[in-house]
């Protein structure tokens, strides 16, 4: 569903270059949950950025569900975004006077009117986050937990090819970040969602597939939830 190669971004400010990524190879199976962890400045994000099509790369490919993005202009870019990739933030940006319903509907107006089949996969959303009956209560009137949820049908309504998560349960308490945390998990056993997630949690870490520790703008480290060093891992880290 994703491969990297040779990914380089350098910022230029003035007369300094600041090489954030450094040559990044990666490869991320359809269907997969991968989080991405590391400290501040180690990459991360940019890479989620550069994943999302919301910047381009220096040097290097990024193909997703077999398009380049690399070699898209920036229209081109918008239109795969809003059709093959969704994102949910740790800061939620929800259009706050909008209903729960109009929030989840507005990427599907970029395309054209609402049809009934839309309108009912948009209700099978609101009920598969747990927000049943909330469908005209205005976003800014809802708990923390439950525009997360919002969030989270909002990025699926255009069924994307992969979902992209920044730090997703940032804002909340470990209660609700793990109701967040499961649902992301629900959706990617039932529905085989691809989810890309960067963290600095190691709880939700726990949830994903496979934990790519991000270092100095290069990967340090693979770890598979099916091997022994992940638990092991965890286990450190969480001691």
């Amino acid at each position: 569903m994703i491969k990297v190669t040779n990914l380089t971004k350098e910022f230029v400010q003035g007369q300094e270059r600041t090489q954030v990524l450094k040559g990044i190879d990666l490869h991320i199976e359809e269907g997969e949950f991968v989080a991405i962890m590391g400290p501040s400045g180690s990459g991360k994000s940019t890479l989620l950025q550069l994943l999302g099509g919301l910047d381009v790369p220096t040097k290097g490919d990024i193909q997703v569900d077999q398009h380049f993005l690399n070699k898209m202009k920036e229209r081109e870019r918008t239109i795969f975004r809003r059709q093959k990739l969704g994102f949910i933030f740790q800061n939620y940006q929800l259009l706050p006077t909008l209903t729960v319903e109009e929030n989840i509907a507005f990427p599907l107006h970029a395309d054209g009117k609402l049809t009934n089949e839309k309108n009912k996969w948009i209700h099978e959303l609101i009920a598969s986050v747990g927000l049943e009956g909330l469908n005209r209560k205005r976003a800014n009137l809802l708990s923390g937990g439950q525009q997360q949820r919002v969030a989270i049908a909002r990025a699926l309504v255009n069924h994307p090819a992969v979902l992209l998560a920044d730090e997703p349960t940032g804002n909340l308490d470990r209660a609700k970040a793990e109701e967040i945390l499961v649902l992301l998990s629900t959706f990617h056993r039932r529905k085989k969602q691809t989810i890309v997630m960067v963290t600095h949690d190691i709880f939700a870490a726990g949830f994903a597939d496979h934990l790519i520790l991000f270092k100095d703008g290069v990967i340090d480290q693979v770890i598979s939830r099916k091997e022994e060093d992940y638990a092991k891992y965890l286990a450190n880290f969480m001691a």
